[in-house]
Parts: C-alpha cells; sequence; structure tokens
C-alpha cells in the first residue's frame, strides 16, 4: 500500500491489527505513526490503552507480550514501538503474528533502514493479511519540488513553482527540514495564502536571486551577465553555495535535456513528457526553450564537461583551483 491509500485507511477508521513501517526516509514513517497514536484512541483512553515502547529499551517477547493483553475501558489499545530497527529477537514477533489480538494495533517504526525480507519474520510482515506493510523511500531530488507543491495543497496553502524549486535546492532531500520550513512560513500566510520566492527569502535567509535554480535559468536563457552576477556571489558564499551541488543540479537538468531530445518525437504530450524525466509540468518550458538553444550534442559535451569539473572539484587534475574559479570557468565553458 501507499502512504496516501494508508493514511485514507486510517483516518477512515478501518484499522489492521499491525503495521510494520520501514525505510530510509522517516518523515512518511513519523507521519503514519502519528496517525495512529493520535486518532485511535480519546484522550481518555490514551491514559490506559496507549503504550510507547522504545527498541534500545525492550525485546520483541516484551512487546508481543504487551500487545496480548486486553484494553481497558476501551475498544482497542495501541502499542507503538519506536526505534524498532534496534530490537535484537525481532524473530519472537512470529508466533503473535500468527495469533494476533485483534483488540491490538501494533505498530513497528522501523526507521533509517531497509529490513532483509529474505528472513522469514519479514517475510512474515510482507504477506499477512493483519499486516500493512510500507516501506518509505527517500525522494530524489528532482521530486522534491512536486512533493512541496502537493504538501503546501494538503495544508491549504498556495506555493509559488519557483518557491517549491528554491526550497528544494537549499533544504535537499531531507522531508522534515523541508516540512518544518514550510509550516513556519505557513504561519505568516492568511487563510488560503501563497508562499512565494520573497516570502522564503525574507524568511529562511535563502536568496531569490542567487541559487542554482537561477544559474541554471541563465544558463538556458543565455544572460551572460546574469549567470556571471550568480557565480561571483558563490565564489563569495562558497558554505552556502558548494560546487558540488551546483554540477549536481547543471547535471540533472542537461542530461533531462538531452533525453528530452531523444524523446520529443515519441512523446509530443508534455504531460507525459514531464512524468518521463520527472519533473512539474511547470518546468517543461525550460526544457523546450532549452532545447533551442543547445543541441542534443551540446548537451553531451555538456555532461562531460560536469564530469570534468566533478572531479577537479575534489582534487583530480586540479592544480590548485578554487571552486570558484572551477565554477567560473565550467559556466563559461558551457555557455560559449
Amino acid at each position: 500500500m501507499t502512504f496516501e491509500e494508508i493514511r485514507k485507511e486510517i483516518k477512515a477508521g478501518r484499522y489492521k491489527p499491525v503495521y510494520f513501517f520501514c525505510g530510509e526516509e522517516p518523515f512518511f514513517i513519523d507521519r503514519l505513526t502519528a496517525l495512529l497514536e493520535n486518532g485511535v484512541l480519546t484522550e481518555e483512553e490514551k491514559a490506559f490503552n496507549l503504550t510507547v515502547i522504545y527498541g534500545n529499551d525492550t525485546t520483541m517477547s516484551t512487546v508481543a507480550d504487551t500487545a496480548r493483553r486486553f484494553p481497558m475501558m476501551a475498544e482497542r489499545q495501541v502499542v507503538i514501538v519506536r526505534e524498532a530497527q534496534n530490537i535484537k529477537d525481532f524473530d519472537n514477533l512470529l508466533p503473535y503474528l500468527d495469533h494476533v489480538q485483534p483488540s491490538t494495533i501494533l505498530v513497528l517504526a522501523y526507521k533509517n533502514k531497509k529490513p532483509d525480507k529474505r528472513k522469514g519474520m519479514f517475510r512474515k510482515l510482507g504477506n499477512s493479511g493483519d499486516c500493512v506493510y510500507f516501506e518509505s523511500a527517500k525522494l530524489y531530488d528532482n521530486k522534491v519540488p512536486e512533493w512541496i507543491i502537493g504538501y503546501c495543497k494538503e495544508k491549504s496553502y498556495g506555493i509559488t513553482t519557483k518557491a517549491a524549486g528554491m526550497l528544494a535546492e537549499s533544504l535537499g532531500t531531507d522531508l522534515s527540514r523541508v516540512a518544518n520550513e514550510i509550516d513556519k512560513l505557513g504561519l505568516l500566510l492568511p487563510k488560503g495564502g501563497e508562499i512565494t520566492e520573497t516570502l522564503v527569502e525574507e524568511h529562511t535567509g535563502i536568496s531569490k536571486d542567487f541559487n542554482s535554480f537561477e544559474l541554471l535559468n541563465a544558463i538556458v536563457y543565455r544572460d551572460f551577465l546574469k549567470a556571471n552576477r550568480i557565480v561571483n556571489y558563490f565564489e563569495a558564499n562558497p558554505k552556502n553555495n558548494p560546487i558540488v551541488l551546483t554540477i549536481t543540479a547543471l547535471f540533472r537538468y542537461f542530461l533531462n535535456l538531452l533525453t528530452y531530445h531523444y524523446q520529443k518525437k515519441s512523446t509530443p504530450n508534455v504531460q507525459e513528457m514531464a512524468k518521463l524525466l520527472g519533473v512539474h509540468p511547470f518546468f517543461m518550458k525550460d526544457y523546450t526553450d532549452g532545447a533551442r538553444v543547445y543541441t542534443a550534442m551540446k548537451c553531451a559535451q555538456v555532461i562531460s564537461l560536469l564530469r570534468e569539473y566533478d572531479l577537479k572539484s575534489k582534487g583530480v587534475g586540479n592544480a590548485g583551483s578554487s571552486d570558484g574559479e572551477l565554477l567560473k570557468e565550467l559556466v563559461f565553458k558551457i555557455m560559449h
């Protein structure tokens, strides 16, 4: 089941006896765990029927014994095991899975790692009709802006596509950190308001004019003056604008642009092309415009340049040039 499917089931009150949430992205695990922790029992029922256990402080035998108890003055009890990946005797849950307590909702939050599905315990969790098994995967960089837009929509306010790109570029794929920044910005908005790039700049310290998002825009539209201003800013603020992130953003764009060149005839639909490239449809104009300036051959040359300068930034074949100097050279070669 997907995150959205599980969330809808929980909100509708359709519960399963066991939930196993695992994977490398803790944000989704925390969200689903919080839904079960806060949505199943009333505040009065929680006093006797909500048990939170930490993996470092328990055994799976103790967890199973706790789950077998009957609720007190309530229809259900909820047992939440945080940091379940730290439990050593995980296999001791097998007998419980064969005879689950229907009045218990057992939640296992197995964070920051994938379980070994070859082991019988995890195979059983994945195949049991009494268990909801969810693996929370890390989002790729290019998926974060779209996730930000969806998260804001869920919170009932809007965000400009550029503002979403700025947040994604600056905060990376740590969704908990991203959500925290969005929530803080949301407090500044009227009901149904919109997060703009100006609001992001004023309250997060992220520049709306000097970032990889704007540098890419300058390169795509061959705005030499703007590109030079941004590169000079990056050189003066290397800690906030590491060259490796800039190269990564440029590499992703030109690799997508090369794909666009070879797929545009077979995939003329904008929505389908956006899905193929893994970008929001709003950004497709950057590819249609970029394709007029950078041919497929030029894209291949730029990708080769980016690989070369990535190695130079790591000291390979670099006679002592600073990151700022390397970036100046790289951008000049790309645009000429």
